[in-house]
C-alpha cells in the first residue's frame, strides 16, 4: 500500500462514526482515570477524597436532594447516599428539611466542609493554570465545550424524541 493510500485509508477510518465513538470513549475513560488521580491528589492535604470532595462540590451553590446531586453528576442515587452519610457523620455536610419533599432531605455542606474544600482551591488553580497554559485558553475552552456538548449528546440518545445536538 502506497504511503497516500494509507493516509487516506487512516483519514477516512478517523472520520468513520464508529471509529470516533470508540475513540471518544476509550479517551473519556482514560481521562476520568486522570482525572481521578488529580482529584485524589488535590482533596488528600484537605482530609477529603475526589468522591467527598465531588459531591461536597455538587452542593456548594445551593443544598440539593441526593437524587438531584446524583443527577448533576450522572451516577447513582446509592453512591451519592453512601458518600452523603459518611459527609453527615463527620461533620462536612447535613441533611436540612425540604420544602418541597418531605423526605428527600437536601443535603449542604457544614462551615467545616466548606473550608475543608476551601483548601483545595490553590492546588485546584495551580492545575487549571498549568492546563491552560498547556492547551491555550482558546483550546482549553472548546475542549471543555466540545466535552459538554458529547455530554449533552448522549443524553439526549436516552431520548427518543430528541433532536440531534448540533453545535451552536
Amino acid at each position: 500500500m502506497t504511503d497516500s493510500a494509507h493516509h487516506d485509508q487512516a483519514g477516512s477510518a478517523r472520520r468513520d462514526p464508529q471509529d470516533l465513538l470508540s475513540r471518544a470513549a476509550l479517551t473519556v475513560f482514560r481521562l476520568n482515570g486522570q482525572f481521578l488521580v488529580r482529584s485524589e491528589e488535590l482533596a488528600r492535604p484537605a482530609g477529603l477524597t475526589a468522591a467527598w470532595w465531588q459531591v461536597l462540590g455538587a452542593v456548594l451553590r445551593e443544598p440539593l436532594p441526593v437524587a438531584g446531586v446524583a443527577r448533576a453528576m450522572g451516577i447513582t442515587r446509592q453512591s451519592v447516599q453512601r458518600v452523603a452519610d459518611i459527609l453527615v457523620r463527620e461533620g462536612l455536610a447535613e441533611y436540612v428539611p425540604n420544602p418541597a419533599h418531605r423526605r428527600a432531605k437536601l443535603l449542604r455542606p457544614t462551615d467545616r466542609g466548606r473550608a475543608a474544600v476551601a483548601k483545595i482551591d490553590p492546588g485546584h488553580a495551580e492545575l487549571a493554570g498549568w492546563l491552560a497554559a498547556a492547551l491555550g485558553e482558546d483550546e482549553f475552552a472548546h475542549t471543555v465545550r466540545a466535552l459538554e456538548r458529547l455530554s449533552e449528546a448522549l443524553d439526549a440518545v436516552a431520548d427518543p424524541d430528541a433532536e440531534p445536538v448540533t453545535e451552536p
